[in-house]
Parts: C-alpha cells; structure tokens; sequence
C-alpha cells in the first residue's frame, strides 16, 4: 500500500508593515498641523514634539505628541525615538532666542559644541543646515513639509481676481533686487517696496511683524507690495518661504496692494502657501492679488 503524497501547506500571507510614524517638531502656525493632517489622510500616523512656548498643545489634542522647550535635545531626541519615528519634518514659526538665553540640557550642550560659532552667529540658512545635520547624526532623517502634503507649493501664475499692474510689476521687480541681497547675506527672504522705496527689510522678527513696521511708513498713493523668495542657499528641508491667509490680513492692514511670492517650477522649490483657497479667498475679499512669480520672467519683463 503507497503512503498519500505529503501535505503541502501554503505559509498565511504576511501582514503588511505598518507605516512608520512621521515625526514632527512643531512651532507655532498652521503649517505643522497642516503637515500632521495631509500624513494621517495617507494613513500614516505621526507624533509631534511641540516646541513650548510655540505650539499650543490644545491645537495637537488628536495627535499623540509630547513637549519640549528649546535646549532640551535629550527628552526631544528620547520622545521620537520612543515613538518610532525616522523621518522628521520641521514645520511652524520659531522666534530665534539669544543663545545666551537658552537654557541648555547636556545633549543640546554638546551638539552646540559640534555646531560650531559660524553657524550659532550666522544667519537662519546656516543655523537650520546644522541641525538638520545633527539629526541626521542621531540617526534622524530630516524631510521637507512639501514631501508630506504636496499642495504646499504654490505654481507660477496670479489665482487672485485682482492683477499687477505696471507700476506694482515695477516694485516687484526692485524687490527681487532687494530680496537677493537679503538672501545672500542669509538675512531675511521678505521686503515691502511701495513707489520703488523700500519701507521694510524682513529680519529676524519675521514677516508679520515687518508687514506690522511697514504700515507706518507707508506714502499716499497705491500701495506697496510684500516680495519673498527663496534664499539663493535655501535648504528645501526647512525654513522656505511660507504665506498663508494670516500673510494676506496683515498685508491688507499695512494698506498693501499686493504680494508676489516665488513660484515652484522644474528642480526648484518655491513658496509654501498655507491653506491656498482660503489664502486666496482672503486676497479677493481685500482686493490685494497674489502673485506667483519666476523671477527670471518678472526680470524680463513678462508679466506672471
């Protein structure tokens, strides 16, 4: 009598992988819970450290996250590792403190020491390029918010039902002059220009607070207009260019006619623009435009 051939079990499918959580080290602002939004919508989850003193943790009630105060690199580093999380996104408003101000934990200490005095008293590019260097050391992988939530970035073209006229296209262009200059010196990405004066250079207090400054300065006539661009050595994993519709209020406030921001195109990585229809919602109730330049094409005199 022959024995039955023997059972050949097939092994049960495996269970896929769950999605590694997507770290976020949040400032103030939209763009961090914009962030955390667009990463749960792609089912993957996330867990933010919440900067203290910029992030409200109200605002993170539905994510898992922790708090930290700047300085402390150790419970920063140990909460995301603790999470799972790799890849890290650096998202939201971040006032520079004095470094003699900060109170550092031994970690922070140490990597301070590694960064080095050029990048501690350089400008925002040189500081950001170090961190993102010294996560990279701790094993973290640093990635662009645009990565995350691809509608960020805003293309060439002016959405808003008002359009620049010759004269605004005329202080667009001396604020691309101004701005590549600001940007070089890694200084500011910002300027107003009003009837080709300049009234405000953007500095460390930031985009609003300049809008806030403009609004003394500023002549009878039309208004003035708000330029940004990306610094000529800007690193696309942190710190571009940001507007979004708390950008249009101040700039209608400060009686500006208009904001021309640098567009995204092939290999070049553009303004990021917070909540786009309700920013550009917000520029048609005022009357202000949104444009969304090539500086190449405004230089040449095409109109974007």
């Amino acid at each position: 009598m022959s024995l039955p051939p023997p059972l050949r079990t097939t092994p049960p499918p495996s269970a896929p992988t769950p999605p590694q959580p997507l770290g976020i080290i949040a400032g103030g602002g939209l763009m961090p819970l914009r962030v955390a939004d667009a990463a749960r919508r792609a089912g993957r989850p996330v867990f933010a450290v919440l900067l203290s003193g910029f992030a409200d943790p109200a605002d993170w009630r539905d994510y898992p996250h922790g708090v930290a105060r700047l300085g402390e690199a150790g419970p920063m580093f140990a909460m995301l590792r603790q999470a799972g999380a790799r890849e890290l996104v650096l998202a939201g408003r971040v006032k520079r403190p004095s470094i003699l101000s900060l109170r550092l934990d031994a970690e922070a200490a140490r990597l301070m020491a590694r960064v080095g005095r050029k990048a501690l008293f350089g400008g925002d590019d040189a500081l950001l390029t170090a961190v993102v260097s010294v996560l990279r050391e701790q094993g973290f992988e640093p990635i662009g918010a645009q990565e995350v939530f691809h509608q960020l970035l805003i293309e060439e073209g002016v959405p808003t039902r008002a359009q620049p006229d010759e004269d605004a296209l005329a202080d667009i262009r001396r604020g691309i002059a101004v701005c590549r200059q600001l940007g070089i010196a890694d200084t500011g990405q910002g300027c107003v220009v009003q009837q080709g004066l300049v009234l405000a250079l953007e500095a460390i207090e930031g985009t609003d607070e300049m809008l806030a400054r403009s609004a003394l300065l500023r002549r009878d006539g039309p208004g003035g207009v708000l330029v940004k661009l990306v610094k000529p050595s800007q690193s696309r994993l942190v710190d571009l260019p940001v507007i979004g519709p708390d950008t249009i209020r101040a700039a209608a406030a400060a009686g500006l006619r208009g904001i021309a921001v640098e567009a995204r195109r092939d290999g070049h990585y553009g303004t990021i623009v917070i909540d786009r229809d309700a920013t550009i919602s917000e520029a048609d109730a005022a009357g202000l435009f949104l444009a969304a330049i090539s500086i190449d094409k405004t230089l040449q005199g095409t109109d974007p």
